[in-house]
């Protein structure tokens, strides 16, 4: 029983801090694990969670906030240290967000960094009257909306408000990024600004390595080339600085990878939690900056991840097509994604074609596919309460010749109809007799080339996609080597980043 508590525990303390996995038993007791009940929890899964042992996908957010949990101030010392400026700036952006893919078969983990700045449609919106905007700022208008929503109901408890809020913001990202991947998060951690650098701390600092010198007086980065020990403040630092850097953001994705292998190896190398006075520091961390979902059953998954620590994880960043200034804002740029294109990369990273072997001839002819759409734009909007349901239909209809458009809640609809634009009444006739006959018709509200299939009362999924809204179509591409994105990063060692 005491590997399996001891694996629980690393596994608890380490990957909701920072997307780091757990070493082998060390021998301590029971208790020791108890000491985490504290963790903070979260209820924004919804649905099923893959089995324990089986393959699992993990969202680790990384919070700009300057505030406690509660929405305290943090200390002015630890704001000093922050080099981040008061509790007032920051606001609620997710600024990392990473996705952890770890196979159920042992096979090697693969985790993709979601740019902040991707443009995207709000599955769950309109967020604070925004239908579309950065992927970061779900987070922040989702948590603000609900805040707002319950002050009026007359909630005024400060650290409810926060709690509820934060709560409200975290089920925002996770959908989101959920319908941008075409993926389903079976876990999710999040960690504060200053988890970074308690973490950090409490390792008594971390080695990285740089391609170029480099300074960003903003992040409190001033930084020399090659390999060098950087303290709490300065890996903050490296994985906050954009500035001065080739490609911004993107680069520093590959700081926050870089700071995550970084950790992987000292951890193996070290034997840190063979030292009972640090382990007990990063529980101390784990307790104030972690938040995890409520449901993750970490003495399994600790058994599961146990071979991360040795290095077998790679890291990608998700390409964008390019820059365009932010419709809500021209003074700030957006990123520019090819959605279908990303999906697909990530199917091709996540769910690998096995190598192939040679097989006997065969007849047998490939079932069609359930429905063949002619390319329009497909809205859903769902008008019947179902958590994520139009967001499944999309990206399952995205699958056979359809692109995906918007995928909203709206209110409750009486019976489900289909209203299409110029150019798209061909498959409006197609979807409505694919969906039981629903009413299909033409109105100059639908844009041309666009469909919106207003789903109400009664509606049923049809049995042909009930068992592929989860699932990206079986499209293998190229995983990219070159461009602003970059290649990918290996998790073991202490790998060059800009």
């Amino acid at each position: 029983m005491a590997g399996r508590s001891v694996a629980a525990l690393v596994g608890k303390i380490a990957l909701a801090m920072v997307s780091v996995l757990v070493l082998g038993a060390t021998g301590l007791a029971w208790g020791t694990f108890r000491e985490l009940q504290g963790l903070g929890t979260s209820q924004a899964i919804s649905g099923e969670s893959s089995p324990p042992g089986s393959t699992q996908n993990i969202l680790v957010l990384g919070l700009t906030t300057r505030k406690g949990m509660n929405g305290e101030d943090l200390p002015k010392e630890v704001l000093d240290n922050l080099h981040a400026g008061d509790s007032s700036v920051g606001g609620y952006n997710t600024n990392t967000m990473i996705v952890l893919h770890v196979p159920g078969d042992g096979s090697k983990a693969q985790a993709v960094s979601v740019p902040r700045d991707d443009y995207v449609t709000f599955v769950d919106g309109p967020l604070l009257g925004s239908t579309k905007g950065k992927l970061k700022e779900a987070y922040g208008k989702a948590k603000e909306q609900e805040q707002e929503r319950i002050y009026a109901q007359g909630e005024r408890d400060p650290a409810t408000l926060e709690q509820k809020a934060r709560e409200a913001g975290r089920v925002s990202v996770r959908k989101n990024v959920e319908a941008l991947l075409n993926i389903h998060i079976d876990h999710l951690a999040e960690i504060s600004l200053a988890g970074f650098y308690d973490l950090a701390t409490q390792l008594d600092g971390i080695d990285v390595c740089l391609k170029h010198a480099t300074s960003d007086t903003n992040a409190g980065a001033n930084f020399k080339q090659g390999r060098q020990h950087l303290n709490g403040a300065q890996a903050l630092a490296f994985v906050r600085q954009r500035d001065n850097l080739p490609n911004n953001d993107l680069d520093r994705t590959h700081r926050q990878q870089a700071f995550l292998a970084s950790i992987t190896t000292k951890l193996k190398e070290q034997g840190v939690f063979g030292n009972l006075g640090k382990l007990q520091g990063m529980i101390d961390v784990a307790t104030k900056d972690v938040v995890i979902d409520k449901g993750w059953d970490l003495l399994s998954f600790a058994q599961q991840a146990q071979n991360l620590t040795g290095g077998n994880i790679e890291f990608h960043t998700l390409p964008i097509k390019g820059y365009a200034k932010d419709p809500n804002d021209p003074s700030s740029d957006i990123n520019l994604i090819d959605i279908p294109y990303v999906q697909a990369l990530v199917q091709t990273l996540f769910n690998p074609a096995p190598a192939a072997a040679p097989t006997a001839p065969t007849t047998t002819t490939p079932a069609p596919p359930p429905i063949k759409g002619g390319g329009s734009t497909v809205d859903v909007r769902n008008g019947i309460g179902e958590d994520g349901l139009a967001a499944k239909l999309a990206n399952a209809l995205s699958g056979y010749g359809f692109t995906k458009g918007e995928a909203t809640s709206v209110a409750p609809q009486a019976s489900s109809q289909i209203f299409y634009g110029t150019g798209a009444k061909e498959d409006a006739l197609k979807l409505a007799q694919f969906f039981g006959g629903i009413k299909a018709t033409a109105s100059t509200s639908a844009a041309p080339g666009h469909v919106a299939l207003w789903i109400g009362k009664g509606f049923t999924t049809p049995t042909a996609l009930a068992g592929a809204t989860a699932a990206t179509p079986t499209t293998t591409v190229p995983v990219p080597t070159e461009g602003p994105q970059g290649g990918a990063v290996d998790g073991g060692g202490i790998p060059c980043v800009d």
